[in-house]
């Protein structure tokens, strides 16, 4: 099970795109708002409590300042995928990706796109998928029609050149 996390119900328009990804790959996730400013006991409970609950990885999205993913981090020894959101209080999204990708030695944050959270979705299916066969399966099928799209691309670019 993944956790996916969110500073704020706004957040929840990018954060959707992990929970589809992960809908597809067949693996059950649970969502909730859990501000690190805003309910930092929450924060806590939720990042202590989380391998006993039985996630195996938290994708944690957040803007502006965005302590939420390296505060939860600083509280499990589940790997964390930090998603910076363009918020309306942020600096073009740009305060957002630096505060979740410059993490301190020892607290480690995987940190995806602004607005990846289609990505870190992808992400925690790999992690999970390293040790399920069913998960690795999807994903090896998943990364097989990518080629496929972009073969068909290709063969439109194809045709585009030969009418000229």
């Amino acid at each position: 099970m993944v956790g996916i996390i969110m500073g704020s119900i706004s957040d929840l328009k990018v954060m959707q795109e992990a929970a589809d990804i992960l809908k597809e790959f067949g693996i059950d996730y649970e969502i909730d708002i859990v501000s690190a400013h805003r309910t930092p006991e929450k924060m806590v409970e939720y990042g202590k409590s989380a391998r006993t609950r039985g996630l195996k990885v938290i994708i944690a999205g957040a803007g502006g300042a965005a302590h939420l993913p390296g505060m939860v981090a600083s509280l499990t020894t589940l790997p964390v995928i930090g998603v910076p959101v363009k918020s309306s209080n942020s600096i073009d999204g740009w305060d957002s990706v630096l505060s979740i990708l410059q993490m301190p030695s020892g607290v480690p944050v995987a940190t995806v796109a602004l607005n990846g959270a289609r990505n870190a979705g992808i992400l925690a299916a790999q992690i999970i998928g390293a040790s399920d066969v069913i998960v690795g399966t999807k994903l090896e099928e998943y990364k097989e029609a990518l080629k496929d799209k972009v073969a068909e691309m290709s063969l439109e670019a194809q045709k585009i050149n030969a009418l000229k």
